[in-house]
């Protein structure tokens, strides 16, 4: 069992902040607005010899009555809570400029009742009057305060010194590196009930409120001795439609996510279809050049629609049916993803829900697939014996060999006479080619261009370079 420090406090008082600085890297959005943070955020982090996790949290405000009180402050709280639950040691930020609050006393009394040991960091310490201004906060009964400024990393050693004191000294175990799965997609489409329907449990914030989610969470989890990282990210919207500066930060980061990641699952609402949103993230996941599954949810509700619609009971062939109509639109919607697996769900019932995992498991040994040079060259050779290529300009395209280059994604260099001569139409017709006869089904097939004369590369292979351009 690994030991975990969660660190939490009111909202706005830098604990992201101080999870950042902890983990080594810029996971959680650091803003001064209230309520940025309203997951639980996670990272494996260390100091000196300890390995642990740290959890960030929403900011905590804790209200007796919970009925008329705004649902995602609620959930923040509880997912809050979850964090307590999980945690070794716990770390409570407080802000020094605001000084003691009644929250900060409340939160205080909550923590003591956890029986866990808790380390005080009093924020935003960064000059000599502001550390005079510590001791205040004894009022909170804590006899372990730290005065840290954690954007700075100031006093931020002598907290995890403390903190991880009775943590056992362990080594970084070496692990194959992990799956990443972005879940992306519009707002509202349903990502997190999914996240939440995979792991079965509450992990992430759910809601009717479009934007719920306001960052990228990375949730690391294992099943059947795989390791994975789901990637619950902001809802993609258009850009005119960003409003403050934290839905941007939150959309540069779900762009990002959909980069990063080994698989990007694009999430569609199966009643309203494809949108030009939908369209538009497709078109990202597609430019990146990552593997693909596109899960349709709420298939139940799109079903029994259809059945309404055509006022007839449905039936498991009419369901098959219009399944089948479903694909071939949305194949149409998003052509430029026509090689992506499509899955079919219902988070909220979690029908079809398991069906992910076995995806991602193909998807994986598809991308490490690796073709020969010799059986290459002569499906290229065959592909343009069957079609030729287009006349360009007075020239006609023309390989004279080609290799596979690397793998996660396929990508495969071919030297060419003219690289302007490929057409972005022969480029398809190409890779539907290699596609064919070895699959690749939800990854994508890169070409590289390099061009060479036939006589400098018969006479000297590699020896000079030319120029280059990617698909």
């Amino acid at each position: 069992m690994n030991s975990v420090i969660a660190i939490v406090g009111r909202p706005n008082v830098g604990k992201s902040a101080l999870f950042n600085c902890i983990a080594g890297q810029r996971i959680a959005i650091v803003h001064e607005e209230a309520g940025v943070t309203r997951d639980r955020v996670s990272a494996r982090a260390a100091w000196r010899d300890k390995h642990f996790d740290v959890i960030d949290t929403g900011g905590i405000a804790f209200m007796d009555d919970e009925k008329g009180g705004d649902l995602i402050a609620i959930a923040s709280k509880r997912q809050a809570e979850v964090a307590i639950e999980m945690a070794t040691v716990l770390v409570m930020v407080v802000d020094v400029t605001a000084g003691v609050t009644p929250l900060d006393l409340e939160i205080a009394r909550k923590l003591r009742r956890s029986g866990k040991p808790v380390f005080l960091a009093v924020n935003k310490v960064d000059n000599s009057q502001r550390a005079k201004d510590v001791t205040e906060f004894s009022e909170l009964g804590f006899e372990a305060t730290f005065a840290i400024a954690a954007i700075h990393g100031h006093g931020v050693d002598g907290l995890l010194e403390k903190a991880t004191a009775d943590f056992p000294a362990s080594e970084p175990t070496p692990t194959a590196r992990p799956t990443k799965i972005a879940i992306v997609g519009r707002p509202n489409v349903g990502k997190s009930s999914l996240i939440n329907a995979l792991l079965k449990s509450d992990r992430t914030i759910v809601s009717d409120i479009a934007g719920t989610t306001r960052d990228s969470v990375d949730v690391p989890f294992s099943l059947a001795g795989k390791d994975y990282v789901l990637v619950d990210t902001a809802g993609l919207r258009h850009r005119s439609k960003i409003n403050t500066s934290v839905d941007q930060f939150g959309l540069m980061r779900a762009e990002r996510s959909i980069r990063e990641c080994d698989v990007a699952v694009l999430v569609l609402d199966a009643v309203a279809g494809v949108t030009k949103q939908d369209q538009k993230i497709g078109g990202q996941i597609a430019e990146a050049k990552r593997a693909c599954v596109i899960l349709v949810n709420k298939w139940d509700l799109a079903a029994e629609m259809d059945a309404k619609t055509r006022h007839q009971k449905a039936t498991g062939k009419r369901q098959k049916d219009f399944r089948d109509e479903y694909i071939e639109a949305l194949r149409r919607e998003l052509f430029f993803l026509d090689w992506a697996a499509v899955l079919f769900t219902s988070a909220l019932t979690g029908k079809g829900v398991t069906e992910l995992f076995k995806a991602v498991g193909a998807i994986d040994n598809e991308m490490d697939k690796q073709i020969e040079t010799p059986a290459l060259n002569r499906l290229l050779a065959r592909a343009i014996d069957s079609y030729p290529p287009p006349y360009v300009g007075g020239k006609r395209f023309k390989i004279y060999y080609a290799f596979q280059k690397s793998t996660r994604p396929p990508r495969f260099m071919l030297f060419v006479n003219e690289i302007s001569c490929l057409t972005q139409h022969y480029e398809r017709f190409l890779t539907d080619k290699i596609r064919a006869v070895y699959g690749y089904t939800g990854c994508p097939v890169v070409l590289e261009l390099r061009a060479r004369s036939r006589k400098d590369f018969v006479a000297k292979p590699l020896q000079k370079r030319g120029s280059e351009k990617k698909f």
